[in-house]
C-alpha cells in the first residue's frame, strides 16, 4: 500500500514539472537557510559547555557604585585580593584560578623578535577548573614556578619550528627570561577566551613584574578574571548572600567613611552564561548576545514558513487540475484519509528531496557564512545526535505542515460534482490563499524596513561627527623603554614635515573608559567629594591637538606653565556633573582628583571617547608628571599629513628602530579601530540584507506560480476582454489588481511590528537614528515592485496570446 502511495505520489510529482520545482527549489532554499542559521545558533549555545564541569564552574564579577546608589561600572574582572581572601573565607569553593589578560607583550628567541598577542598570567589551578588537553609537560606542575610559560602548538611552532620547545627559554618584553615547561592544544573556538601564551602567575609576585605585596593589597587594579569552582547544584545564592560581609571586613576604610558594601559589590556568573549573556564594561574578548540568537532563530523560522506557505497555495491553486483524478478515486472506493496521506506523502518526498539538496547547499555555502560571521562553524556541528534526530524528522513535520491544508482541502471535494465537471474552488480556500501571501509579505516588509534601520544606524555611526578628528592617525604602543628618551623621540619624529603632532595617553578613543579614582571639588569653603564617576585618561602637552578636540573655555596643558602637570582638564559633562553652571565657571576651580591636588585649566566640548553604544561619560585629563608615575602612558598617537603617508610611516619605523631596537616595531590606524567597534552590527546588517532578500525571492517564487495559475483560469476572460477591444495596459492591471491589494494590506500588518522590533534594537544605543516615516513606505514600494513584476510577467504573457487559441481551447 505505502509503495502504491509513493509511486503515485512520484508520478503527479513528475507531470506537473513546473509546480514540483518550484516547491522544491523554495523548500531547498528555506531549508539551507534554516540550516545556516542553526548551525550559527548551535555554535553559540555550545560555548565553555566542552569544559568537564562547566555547570559547576562560576565567574566572579565586580560592580561599582556612585554616591547615589547608581551602578557606574560593572567588571568581569576583580582585584587581586579578592582571590587571595575568597578561598579561606569560603570553604566551599572546591578549586579557584586566576588570570590575568597581559594583551600583547613582545617575545624575543634567538632571531626572532613577536609582538604576541593574547598572553595571560594563569595559575596551576587551570588545569582544573577548565579542560585543557596538555600535550607536553605536567598540568600539576607546569605553572608552578615563577618564570615559566606554557605555549599553543601553534605558538611553539611560530618561535621553534620543529625544535623541541621544552626547557627552552624566551625573553619577555626585554626585561625577564621565561623558560617553556609545557605545551598545551589551543582552546577551541568555542570558548570565551583564548590564551596563546600562559605565564606562571607566581611571575606576577617578583617586584620587577607586579610585587606579591600588590597581589595582598591592590584593590584597584580589577584586571584579575577569576574563576571558582563550586559543588554540583550548590546555590549561589548563599554565596553571594555573604559577599557584603565579606567586602566590609577586608575593604575596610578603603571608601572613607562608607562601608564597602555600598560602594561596590561582588557577582557570580555562570561559565556557560558568559558569551551570550555577559555585557560587562571588561570582557577578556568580544561576546555574542542572546537577542541576536533570538532574531536569528525568528528569521529562519520566517523564511521556513514563506517555503511552506508557497506549498500551500500553490497545492490548493492546482486543486481544479487534479479535482478529476480525486473524484475517481473516490469513486473506486478511496477513503478520505487514503487520500490524505496521498497527498502528504508528495509533500514529504519533496521535503526529504530538498532536505538532501539543503545539505549539498549547506556544504557550498557555509564558508560564506564563516567569512561573514567570522567564526569557524562546521557541519560536524549538526552530526550529534542530539541534533541528528530532530533534523532526521524535519522533512517530516515540514512536509505535514506544507501539505495537511491541501490534503485536507482536496481530499473533501465530492465525486458526483468533480466528475461532471462543475468543480468550483470554494471562496473560502481562495481566501485562505489570501492570507498566506499576506502572511508571507508581511515577512518580507519587516526584513526590508529591519534591514534599511539597522543600515541607517550603521550609516550614522560611521558618519557623524565624533568631537575629534580620526582621519589619519597613527597609533602605536608605548613601552617603559621611551621614559629617558622619549623627548628625543618625539622630536625625531616632528622633524619630518608630514608628521603634525605626537601625543601620550594611557587610552585612545575607540577604547572603553574603565579608569576612576575619585573627585572632590571646591564648595563653599572646603572640597566636597563629586557623587558622580568621572574617568580619566592620562594624557601630555600634545594629546588634545594631536586629535584636533575643541576646547569651549580655558586652554590645553602648555609646556609654557610649569604648575601644569599639578592642573586638569574636564570635558562638559564633568562640569554638569559636578554642579558647575557653565565651562567658563569650571576655569580656575580647586580640584582634587585621587591623590592629584591642582586646578581646572581648560574644558573640552564633549565628544565620543567611546563607541555609540555609551553615553558621553564626564571625563578628566591629568598629568602622570605629577603624579611621578609615566608607566601611566600606554599608547603613542601621531597625527599625520595625508600627502605623504609614506614617507611619515618610513620616518617613524627608522624612529623605532633606533629607540626600541628589541621591541618589535607595530602601528595601525585609529579608523580602522573605529570600523571595528561596529564589526558585529556589520554583520548583522549584510545578514539581514541577504536574508531578506531571499525571503523576498521565495515570497516572489510562491507568487509566480500562483498567478500563473490564476491567469490560467481566466484566459477564456482575457480571450473575450481582447476580442471586445481591451488592450494589454487594461488587461495586465485588471490581473494584477488583486495582488497589489495583498501586498497593501501584508504592510499595514507589517509597520507596527518592525517598528516595535526595530525600537527595541536601538535602545542598545546611546546614539541613535529616529525611525522615519519614508523607511515604511520605501519598504511597502520596494515589495510592491518586485510583487508587480512578478505578476506582471505572467499577466503581460496571457494578455499578449492569440485570443483565438484561447477561445477555441477546451
Amino acid at each position: 500500500m505505502f509503495k502504491n502511495y509513493f509511486k503515485i505520489a512520484w508520478r503527479n510529482l513528475a507531470r506537473y514539472r513546473f509546480i514540483s520545482f518550484i516547491n522544491l527549489f523554495g523548500l531547498t532554499v528555506g531549508l539551507t537557510c534554516c540550516l545556516l542559521i542553526l548551525t550559527y545558533i548551535i555554535n553559540e549555545l555550545s560555548y565553555d559547555r566542552y569544559n568537564k564541569d562547566a555547570d559547576q564552574v562560576y565567574r566572579v564579577t565586580r560592580t561599582f557604585y556612585n554616591g547615589n546608589g547608581e551602578q557606574t561600572l560593572k567588571l568581569s574582572a576583580i582585584a587581586p585580593p579578592f582571590g587571595y581572601y575568597m578561598p579561606s573565607d569560603f570553604p566551599e569553593i572546591q578549586k579557584m584560578t586566576r588570570l590575568l589578560n597581559n594583551g600583547s607583550l613582545p617575545f624575543r628567541y634567538k632571531d626572532k623578535l613577536i609582538n604576541q598577542p593574547d598572553v595571560y598570567f594563569a595559575d596551576e589551578n587551570l588545569f582544573d577548573v577548565f579542560t585543557v588537553k596538555v600535550l607536553k609537560g605536567n598540568p600539576k606542575t607546569a605553572l608552578s614556578d615563577p618564570f615559566s610559560v606554557m605555549l599553543t602548538e601553534e605558538t611553539a611552532k611560530k618561535y621553534f619550528g620543529n625544535e623541541d620547545p621544552i626547557n627552552k627559554v624566551l625573553r619577555a618584553n626585554n626585561q625577564f627570561d621565561v623558560k617553556v615547561t609545557g605545551i598545551y592544544k589551543a582552546f577551541p573556538p568555542n570558548a570565551h577566551l583564548h590564551p596563546d601564551i600562559l605565564v606562571s602567575f607566581n611571575t606576577l609576585k617578583d617586584s620587577a613584574v607586579y610585587g606579591a605585596e600588590n597581589l595582598r593589597t591592590n584593590w584597584g587594579n580589577n584586571s584579575f578574571f577569576t574563576y571558582i569552582k563550586l559543588p554540583k547544584n550548590y546555590d549561589i545564592k548563599k554565596m553571594e548572600a555573604r559577599f557584603p560581609a565579606f567586602l566590609d571586613n577586608h575593604m575596610a576604610g578603603q571608601y572613607g567613611g562608607v562601608k564597602p558594601s555600598k560602594a561596590t559589590s561582588l557577582g557570580l556568573q555562570k561559565l556557560t552564561d558568559i558569551h551570550l549573556y555577559s555585557h560587562t564594561d571588561y570582557e577578556a574578548e568580544p561576546n555574542g548576545d542572546i537577542s541576536r540568537v533570538y532574531i536569528f532563530s525568528a528569521i529562519a523560522l520566517f523564511i521556513l514558513l514563506i517555503a511552506c506557505i508557497n506549498y500551500m497555495n500553490l497545492s490548493t491553486a492546482r486543486s481544479a487540475i487534479r479535482a478529476k483524478e480525486i473524484g475517481i478515486r473516490k469513486v473506486i472506493g478511496a477513503r478520505r484519509k487514503e487520500l490524505v496521506f496521498q497527498f502528504l506523502s508528495e509533500s514529504i518526498i519533496i521535503s526529504w528531496v530538498a532536505t538532501l539538496f539543503a545539505f549539498i547547499c549547506l556544504y557550498f555555502t557555509l564558508p560564506w557564512l564563516n567569512q561573514l560571521s567570522g567564526q569557524e562553524l562546521s557541519i560536524s556541528l549538526l552530526l550529534k545526535w542530539q541534533v541528528l534526530i530532530p533534523l532526521l524528522l524535519t522533512p517530516f513535520i515540514v512536509g505535514f505542515i506544507s501539505g495537511v491544508y491541501p490534503a485536507l482541502f482536496m481530499s473533501s471535494f465530492r465525486p458526483v460534482k468533480t466528475l461532471k465537471g462543475i468543480f468550483k474552488v470554494s471562496g473560502s480556500s481562495i481566501n485562505f490563499r489570501k492570507v498566506l501571501v499576506v502572511t508571507q509579505f508581511a515577512i518580507s516588509i519587516i526584513l526590508i524596513i529591519t534591514t534599511i534601520v539597522v543600515f541607517q544606524q550603521l550609516h550614522y555611526m560611521q558618519n557623524a561627527s565624533l568631537g575629534y578628528d580620526k582621519d589619519h592617525v597613527v597609533t602605536l604602543p608605548y613601552y617603559g623603554q621611551l621614559n629617558n628618551q622619549y623627548e628625543s623621540f618625539r622630536n625625531t619624529l616632528l622633524r619630518n614635515p608630514n608628521i603634525k603632532s605626537v601625543g601620550l595617553s594611557s587610552r585612545i578613543p575607540t577604547g572603553r573608559l574603565l579608569d576612576d579614582m575619585g573627585a572632590s571639588a571646591l564648595g563653599a569653603d572646603s572640597m566636597v567629594p563629586v557623587k558622580a564617576d568621572i574617568r580619566y585618561v592620562a594624557t601630555d602637552y600634545d594629546f588634545i591637538p594631536t586629535y584636533g578636540i575643541r576646547m569651549m573655555a580655558g586652554r590645553n596643558f602648555s609646556r609654557n606653565y610649569g604648575t601644569d602637570t599639578s592642573n586638569f582638564v574636564i570635558n562638559e559633562s564633568a562640569v554638569k556633573a559636578v554642579g558647575w553652571k557653565s565651562p567658563e565657571e569650571a576655569v580656575g576651580k580647586d580640584f582634587k582628583y585621587g591623590t592629584l591636588t591642582g586646578h581646572i585649566i581648560g574644558v573640552m566640548k564633549d565628544f565620543n571617547f567611546e563607541s555609540f553604544h555609551e553615553k558621553i561619560k564626564p571625563l578628566i585629563f591629568i598629568m602622570p608628571a605629577s603624579s611621578g608615575n609615566n608607566s601611566f602612558y600606554n599608547s603613542i598617537s601621531l597625527k599625520i599629513s595625508g600627502q605623504n603617508v609614506s614617507s611619515a610611516l618610513t620616518t617613524l619605523q627608522d624612529a623605532w628602530q633606533r629607540y626600541l631596537p628589541d621591541l618589535p616595531y607595530q602601528y595601525s590606524f585609529l579608523d580602522e579601530k573605529f570600523s571595528k567597534l561596529y564589526q558585529a552590527e556589520q554583520r548583522q546588517e549584510t545578514i539581514f540584507t541577504v536574508f531578506a532578500c531571499i525571503a523576498i525571492f521565495i515570497a516572489c517564487l510562491g507568487l509566480f506560480g500562483l498567478s500563473a495559475f490564476a491567469i490560467t483560469q481566466r484566459v477564456k476572460e482575457i480571450g473575450v476582454r481582447k476580442v471586445l477591444g481591451a488592450n494589454v495596459g487594461s488587461i495586465v492591471s485588471l490581473l494584477s489588481r488583486d495582488f497589489v491589494k495583498l501586498v497593501l494590506i501584508s504592510a499595514i500588518i507589517a509597520f507596527p511590528v518592525a517598528w516595535y522590533a526595530m525600537t527595541k534594537w536601538l535602545q542598545d544605543f546611546a546614539y541613535r537614528i529616529d525611525i522615519h516615516w519614508w523607511v515604511f513606505v520605501l519598504a511597502a514600494i520596494l515589495t510592491l515592485l518586485v510583487a508587480l513584476a512578478t505578476v506582471s510577467f505572467q499577466a503581460i504573457k496571457a494578455a499578449s496570446a492569440n485570443p483565438v487559441k484561447s477561445l477555441r481551447s477546451e
